[in-house]
Parts: structure tokens; C-alpha cells; sequence
């Protein structure tokens, strides 16, 4: 007589299982450039392979040889409205694509924000500004997050950008620059706006390559320049000049920002544990847009 007793509780235990596997989607993949890319990459030199290979070519996480640009859209349970793109690091050699890319994905989604990890052109080393078809394909990222807005239940004003490292290069370029878009547009995807607010964690590359006291010739940070989270480990070469420099230009121009300058951390931790203050980063962060109204239902 306990075998139906033992069978209902078998049933419900699959039930639940099943539901906790629903919850969670699998992510969503889409080619940036379905058409194709707008501008040919540089085929790779070997300067670019040597360079790669010293820092230890290819790795578990680590991504590179990116042609076919793409966006993974990852889905929260219950979306709060508020995306963020997210452009991991790699010096424009390959992707930190796994403590920089999908684990930070899973802790914004914890947050209810929808995560679109952004997986750009790489490498560009070879290029005159390696920055410039990444930016391309950021550009492209936030058009189809925001065509898709309805669809996936944002709001078009909340769509961010967080960059590490090279991909903080990139976020930053996406989202100061004012030049014209260096690509053919879409009707209903491009648009001119840049992203609605900035993560820039330990970027850079936005100073003079001979004095660091000033930034790169025609670089300005705009007077409608998006709020911005500025975070970087005190111990990281010239990048907490950097970003102490551009939290000063925000607060020049009465613009809004945070700044967050941690003693120790080095570069390249991402969403890996060591035990300093500046690997709470992700708490920071949240609490930062929790304050600006990016983590409130719409």
C-alpha cells in the first residue's frame, strides 16, 4: 500500500525539479551582424600571436579568434526592466569570458537584470585603433537590446554597459565618443544613443601615451556624458590615475558618478574571491544602482 504514497512524493519531487530547471533558460544567442560584419578585420600578425601566447594562449574561460560577433542574452526569473551589457577584458587579444563574462552575467540576473554578454571582435591588436570594431559591435548591441525591449520586458531608458579592462575601453569609447557611427545603420535597431549608464571597471586607455597627467588628444569626456561607476585597485599601474581623472572631469561638470579606489586588487580579478575589499566589488556596484532607481520594478 506505500507504493502510490511513494510514487506521489517521486512525482512531486520531479515536479519541483522540473520547475527549478524552467526557471532558468537557457540563454539566448544572436549574431550582431547577420548580414555580415561592416569592416573586415586585420588578418592576425604574428606579433599578435606571439603577444597572445605570452599570455598564455588559449585557457579554459578565455576566448579569442572572435569573426562572428554575438550577444548572449541571459534572462533573470523576474526582470526588474534594467539590462546590462557586459564586455569582458583581454587587451583586445581574447576574451576573459568566464570571471569577467558569464559569472558576472549570473550575479546581475541575481539582481533581476537582464545580463547580455557581449562577445566582440578579437583580436584588433593589428588595427589602427584596436578599439574601433569593438565599439562597432557594442554600438549594435544596445540598437538590439533596445529593439527588443518589449519583447524581453526592459525598459529602453535603463540599458547599460559594464566594461573590464579593455572591455571598460571599449564601454567608455561607446559611451563618450560623439563621433558618427562608423557603420552602415539599421532602421528600427541604430540609434545615436549611447548607453543609459556606465560600469567601468579597472579600464583604461584614455590618457596621453606620454603624459599621464592628461588624457589622449581629442578625448572629452561630453557634458551629457551617462552617470557612471568608476572601480580600480590602487595597485594597478596607471589606471586609478585614469579613472580618479575621469571621476574629476564628472564631478567638474556636475555630472553623476561613483568612484571606488581599493587598495589592493591588482588587474584582471573580475568576479574571483581573494579576500580584499575590492572583491565585494559586485555589492558596490549593486548598491550603486540600487540608488539610482536601475533595480526597482517597471
Amino acid at each position: 500500500m506505500r507504493f502510490p504514497v511513494l510514487c506521489g512524493f517521486a512525482c512531486l519531487v520531479g515536479l519541483l525539479v522540473v520547475r527549478a530547471t524552467a526557471a532558468v533558460p537557457e540563454p539566448l544567442t544572436l549574431k550582431l551582424w547577420p548580414e555580415g560584419v561592416p569592416s573586415a578585420m586585420k588578418p592576425k600578425s604574428e606579433a599578435t600571436t606571439k603577444l597572445i601566447q605570452s599570455f598564455g594562449g588559449a585557457q579554459p574561460g578565455r576566448v579569442t579568434d572572435v569573426t562572428e560577433p554575438t550577444i548572449m542574452v541571459f534572462k533573470p526569473e523576474q526582470p526588474n526592466g534594467t539590462a546590462v551589457i557586459v564586455a569582458p577584458g583581454g587587451g583586445f587579444m581574447f576574451l576573459s569570458y568566464a570571471h569577467e563574462g558569464t559569472q558576472v552575467c549570473e550575479w546581475l540576473n541575481s539582481l533581476g537584470v537582464t545580463a547580455v554578454l557581449l562577445k566582440y571582435r578579437t583580436p584588433t591588436r593589428d588595427e589602427a585603433e584596436m578599439f574601433a570594431l569593438p565599439v562597432q559591435d557594442a554600438q549594435r548591441a544596445m540598437g538590439l537590446v533596445r529593439q527588443r525591449a518589449a519583447e524581453w520586458k526592459l525598459d529602453q531608458r535603463r540599458v547599460g554597459l559594464l566594461g573590464f579592462s579593455a572591455g571598460g575601453n571599449l564601454a567608455g569609447h561607446a559611451a563618450w565618443d560623439r563621433t558618427p557611427r562608423t557603420y552602415p545603420q539599421q532602421a528600427g535597431v541604430d540609434d545615436p544613443r549611447g548607453p543609459d549608464f556606465l560600469i567601468f571597471i579597472y579600464g583604461g586607455g584614455f590618457l596621453d601615451a606620454s603624459d599621464k597627467s592628461k588624457f589622449r588628444p581629442g578625448f572629452s569626456v561630453p557634458a551629457d556624458a551617462a552617470p557612471a561607476f568608476f572601480l580600480v585597485a590602487h595597485d594597478d599601474k596607471s589606471n586609478p590615475i585614469e579613472a580618479a581623472m575621469l571621476y574629476l572631469e564628472y564631478k567638474r561638470q556636475n555630472l553623476s558618478a561613483e568612484l571606488h579606489i581599493c587598495a589592493k586588487g591588482g588587474h584582471g580579478f573580475g568576479m574571483r574571491k581573494g579576500g580584499q575589499p575590492i572583491h565585494d566589488w559586485p555589492a558596490r556596484c549593486g548598491e550603486w544602482m540600487k540608488s539610482m532607481g536601475w533595480l526597482t520594478a517597471k
